[in-house]
């Protein structure tokens, strides 16, 4: 299970044989390999996508103000993407009221896909730029390079990632001396174990944490712990078909604070409802309904009742 180090192994010769000698040599099997075969362990999720369905039910793309998608595919390898996003920023003010001041941004996008390698840049009218690019070395190697440049801040982050039968890794490098690596390992056929550790070398912080998640066929539970003070819950179960509930808390030792949401996420044939309620009293919504091949309606609302905030944005993608 040791991806780093390959495990030895020592041939066992039958010494009443003598004839056994020339004949090939006899190894028993190692442990990894015995669980492998026998338990037949799944491949867990990466470390990074544990919580992947909380963050598809109450995490939504919210906007305000229109949006525009367009997609269009050159070619079987290539694909151009036109965002246009009539928004706003928000400053705040005082007596904790927020100024809103008209931002629209036009978003150019470019993507390379191959069987091997993928390529994706994003470029911003307000001077933001992304880059993406991953190759898979082998079956079980592949490497990611992401890049982020904006006004006042730049990110760079090279990932190595491992994928056994019943195992997950990576190795992490970044600018400002960041160094990162995690593990998930798959226990039994529904109960997956791991943890990371990182350091900044920029701000002389390190941190450990660990992991587990538990995954059925209607339900998903997940639960993190890190030296940094966050602990993090998370629970998804499948009340029908169509339909999926959805919860989390997080609680920051440190701080002394504590966040938590309720949400379902609803599908259709052709339709997706989405909702969230979190303790703050901050209730969303965010539908999407295909209206044809290639056509997408796109809602949003989030209304904020503390801080007297409301969000309501119509969208429209054309293309796939």
């Amino acid at each position: 299970m040791n991806w780093f180090f390959q495990q030895a192994r020592c041939a066992a010769h039958n010494s009443r044989d003598a004839s056994s000698l020339n004949r090939d040599s006899f190894s028993p099997p190692s442990p990894s390999w015995l669980a492998n075969n026998l338990l037949d362990l799944p491949l867990p999720v990466k470390y990074e996508e544990l919580q992947r369905e909380i963050m598809m039910s109450l995490k939504a793309d919210h906007f305000e103000g229109g949006r525009f998608d367009f997609n269009k595919q050159l070619n079987q390898h290539f694909f151009l993407s036109h965002s246009l996003c009539l928004g706003s920023i928000e400053v705040p003010a005082q007596g904790n009221q927020i100024i809103k001041i008209p931002n629209p941004t036009y978003e150019f996008g470019a993507n390379v896909v191959d069987t091997k390698c993928m390529l994706v840049g994003r470029v911003l009218t307000d001077g933001r730029l992304s880059g993406r690019f991953k190759y898979d070395l082998t079956s079980a190697l592949s490497t990611k390079l992401q890049t982020s440049k904006e006004p006042g801040f730049s990110q760079v982050m090279v990932d190595l990632d491992f994928k056994g039968t019943d195992t997950q890794a990576q190795i992490k490098l970044g600018n400002g001396q960041f160094y990162g690596i995690n593990y998930l390992q798959s226990v039994t056929n529904t109960l997956s174990l791991g943890g990371e550790g990182f350091w900044l070398g920029g701000q002389k912080k390190s941190g450990v944490g660990f992991a587990a998640r538990y995954a059925d066929d209607k339900t998903v539970a997940t639960g993190q712990v890190a030296t940094t003070g966050l602990v993090s819950l998370t629970y998804t179960t499948k009340v029908s078909e169509k339909a999926m509930l959805a919860s989390d808390f997080m609680w920051n030792c440190n701080a002394r604070q504590a966040q938590a949401s309720v949400g379902y996420d609803y599908i259709l044939r052709q339709s997706r409802l989405r909702g969230r309620i979190d303790d703050s009293g901050t209730v969303s919504a965010f539908f999407e309904e295909r209206l044809n091949a290639g056509f997408t309606l796109c809602l949003s609302a989030e209304i904020d009742h503390a801080n007297k905030n409301h969000k309501f944005g119509f969208g429209m993608t054309v293309g796939e």
